[in-house]
């Protein structure tokens, strides 16, 4: 299909996603106009509160401290009521009020980066409330994340989770979800392998790339992830088989979304960027009486369009929508009913190829596919149905059903230097062979989760028992094209608007199906107040079934079932902190991503272990969380090739990823905060039958060191900056490749750094303006590599943007 073709048909598909979302504003008839009633009186209500006692700004010194001392001096000055739902509220930390404010920003002030928020039930009378978005208990302590699976706060639950919150996000002005967890050391960033474009990441030194979630349950589509719709994402680090199901070798990576909230408002953001950037999201939310008390609206939306600095040709272009609706909030029995639809059609960049094992010395901005045939349109539309209900205080019963649809159609270029190339060889007169990567795709998944939470006590030991049953069926049609016949182009001066000619044939038609099925149990055993023992088990059934249409007819059907283990010990020195000792399992079936051959379809899974001692503080009244971690991961038996057979493969290898980590994360003081990680990591094959030359070798794509840290600050005049930046050490594209004597790693990649900017004013209660600058330096540097091309970062980029909210 050309590229106008695809054009047109991503403008048929942008029209049925509105079409969509029409439909979602307007499933219930009446739902359209009882949302604008209700935003009328919300204005009229806001105007009456202006008007009544936010009409003039006033001079505000009062200290930071405890909550209730903040309120209290705000109710003296304004004379306004201020309402706490309880006492305890009152001693959660509030960084005070200082400068010139309206009484409505003074609050604001007054419960900035705490977990409340605040509604005028009349004009004169505030109501503050827990924001059920947030994830700080009024504790001071981090609150289990928003899953049945975890039932105890972050500080003592067992394992390493890094939060990347949304002020983050948003203080950096992340688009991508890659960019997102570049605040997270431990986490390489690859390129895409060739029937599996979007997010690919490595997590401590294993891949990740189909143990990606949204609020608990599996993302399977392979597209590029927009993060408009996310509170915050989450990185729990280390098997969790017991949890989540296959695979999580390294750890997972899970989509907090937002969810509708008990008050009104309306906020979004218009961005544009010196690399063609243009941008814009919205994030309204209503709550709808008619529909009962409890009851909320809430629609994301977002449209970005933009180049990539320093790069020729390639292009973003995606849009998304995001409405959900929940019932009964606060009640004993909560429903949430949310959609996701999200569409890009891009120009895709393969970078630039390897020359002799090392990046080719040519132009960063060098783009050697075909502008005018080239293109990556995906699309992912998830459908999800919550239901809690809260038995007693005691018993809490969760069931999340969810069908997803993923469309990927893919036609891009890898460069490829011929293989009778010699060092001899000008550089000028090289010509590049443009592999054409191909393929149509649909996969689906639809999955039913159903949790049970109970607390009970026997005798003196208090347990908190998880128990869960899941269900999925999941499916994938890939249609893959090669192309013979394509024209070649210059290493050093490519063409990429040079005509595409090529004869293409269907090498493979694909259909893949799995059904699987999961039962777990979890249980934390308090004994006393400073002992928790955490067991865990699970059960898998995966049976896989995979057929070929196109030359020789294939068919190939694989069941596993596989158990898996974690257990954890967890002592409580004091309230504020917690030290523990961690063991998961995790196995990852050969048909883990539906692909089947007959070179795997034999094969076990492959079992993977992790032990883990770590250590959790939080201080300043749960201000500040800071842990550390010593962990190592094994891979017992990984695949490989048979040396006896190359077309089959055995479970014959031994990976190791072993080292430490550590992060901080949250306020130094009332105006400065921080989040910064680093992990060091040593990853090793420690042995293989087909590969025994590269014993001892440095596994792919990970660093020993990388770093992160943003901080921000906020000064007077209703400003703010920040500033930070990423440090990724040296990489490899392949474990397998034997050392080089003369350089001492085949496709390796030196190690860089990234420094980033942000500056914003404040221009009342409403209006923020933005400026972010990303890679300060403009350093040239390789962000994502593959053993047949490595992907530059981009450039300098600056984007400028407007923050509105009502």
């Amino acid at each position: 299909m050309s590229r106008a073709a695809r054009r047109k048909k991503f403008r048929k598909q942008a029209l049925a996603g509105a079409v969509l979302a029409s439909a979602a504003l307007n499933a219930r008839p009446v739902l359209a106009a009882d949302l604008a009633a209700l935003l009328r009186a919300s204005q009229a209500l806001q105007s009456q509160v202006a008007a009544a006692s936010t009409d003039s700004a006033q001079r505000f010194d009062i200290e930071a401290g405890p909550l209730s001392d903040v309120l209290s001096s705000l109710r003296a000055s304004t004379h306004l009521i201020i309402l706490l739902p309880d006492e305890t509220f009152g001693a959660i930390y509030s960084p005070g009020v200082a400068g010139i404010f309206t009484p409505e920003r003074a609050i604001e002030r007054a419960l900035d980066r705490t977990a409340l928020s605040y509604r005028f039930s009349d004009p004169n009378t505030v109501v503050v409330e827990f924001r059920a978005s947030e994830q700080v208990a009024v504790t001071g302590k981090t609150a289990p994340l928003p899953s049945p699976k975890f039932t105890e706060s972050l500080l003592d639950t067992p394992q390493s989770i890094d939060v990347v919150n949304g002020q983050t996000l948003a203080d950096q002005g992340v688009t991508t979800l890659r960019d997102a967890v570049r605040n997270v050391a431990g986490i390489s960033i690859a390129a895409g392998e060739a029937g599996a474009q979007g997010d690919n990441l490595t997590i401590r030194g294993f891949t990740a790339r189909n143990d990606i979630f949204i609020d608990g349950m599996r993302d399977f589509g392979s597209y590029y992830r927009d993060p408009f719709n996310d509170e915050q994402v989450q990185v729990l680090k280390g098997p969790a088989s017991v949890q989540f199901g296959r695979g999580t070798t390294g750890g997972v990576l899970n989509q907090a979304t937002k969810k509708p909230e008990g008050q009104s408002f309306f906020s979004g953001t218009v961005n544009l960027g010196t690399d063609l950037t243009q941008r814009a999201t919205m994030d309204l939310n209503e709550p709808v009486k008619t529909l009962g008390d409890g009851a909320a609206f809430r629609l994301n939306m977002m449209a970005t369009k933009a180049n990539v600095a320093e790069r020729d040709v390639a292009e973003k272009k995606r849009y998304g929508i995001a409405p959900s609706l929940s019932l009964g909030m606060g009640g004993a029995t909560t429903a949430n009913f949310s959609y996701l639809h999200q569409q890009e059609n891009d120009i895709p960049d393969y970078g630039i190829p390897w020359l002799f094992n090392q990046p080719a010395p040519v132009s960063r901005s060098n783009y050697y596919g075909f502008a005018n045939t080239n293109f990556l349109d995906t699309r992912a539309d998830i459908g999800n149905v919550k239901v809690e209900h809260r038995f007693s205080d005691n018993v809490t019963a969760t069931e999340q059903l969810r069908y997803s649809n993923y469309g990927r159609g893919v036609q891009v270029t890898e460069a490829r230097v011929p293989a009778a190339t010699t060092p001899s060889t000008p550089i000028d007169t090289i010509n590049v062979d443009r592999n054409q990567i191909t393929v149509d795709s649909t996969e689906t998944y639809l999955t039913n989760q159903f949790d049970v939470t109970t607390r009970f006590n026997t005798g003196e030991v208090h347990h908190a028992l998880v128990g869960g049953l899941e269900l999925s069926r999941e499916t994938s049609q890939p249609i893959r094209t090669t192309f013979t016949g394509v024209p070649n182009t210059s290493l050093v001066t490519p063409n990429p608007y040079s005509a595409f000619a090529g004869t293409g044939t269907v090498s493979a038609n694909t259909d893949a199906h799995a059904i699987s099925s999961g039962v777990y149990v979890l249980d934390t055993v308090s004994l006393g107040e400073q002992w928790d023992v955490l067991a865990g088990a699970r059960f898998d059934r995966f049976d896989a079934h995979v057929s070929q249409s196109v030359g020789v007819a294939t068919a190939y059907t694989r069941v596993d079932q596989q158990p898996s283990w974690r257990g954890a010990l967890v002592y409580k020195p004091k309230a504020i902190g917690s030290v523990y000792f961690d063991y998961g399992t995790s196995f990852n079936p050969s048909a883990e991503a539906l692909s089947l051959t007959a070179a795997t379809v034999g094969l076990p899974p492959e079992s993977n272990r992790t032990l883990e001692v770590g250590t959790k503080w939080d201080f300043a009244s749960g201000r500040m969380s800071t842990r550390a971690a010593l962990f190592q991961t094994t891979k017992l038996n990984a695949r490989e090739p048979d040396p006896n057979n190359s077309l089959l493969q055995v479970l014959s290898g031994t990976q190791r990823v072993k080292g430490v980590e550590g992060d901080m994360n949250g306020k130094l003081t009332d105006r400065w905060s921080l989040m910064a990680s680093y992990a060091f990591m040593s990853s090793e094959l420690v042995s293989s039958v087909a590969y025994p030359a590269a014993v001892g070798s440095q596994l792919a794509n990970v660093p020993r060191n990388s770093a992160s840290v943003w901080t921000t600050y906020r000064l007077p005049w209703q400003m703010m900056v920040g500033g930070g930046g990423q440090y990724v050490g040296l990489r490899t594209a392949s474990t397998t490749v034997p050392n080089d004597p003369t350089t001492g790693l085949l496709k390796a990649l030196p190690g860089y750094w990234v420094a980033n900017a942000m500056a914003s004013r404040s221009f009342g209660a409403r209006f923020d303006v933005q400026l972010n600058v990303t890679n300060l330096t403009n350093a040239f540097y390789f962000d994502q590599l593959h053993p047949g091309h490595i992907i530059p970062g981009p450039g300098r980029t600056a984007l400028l943007g407007l923050n509105f909210k009502y």
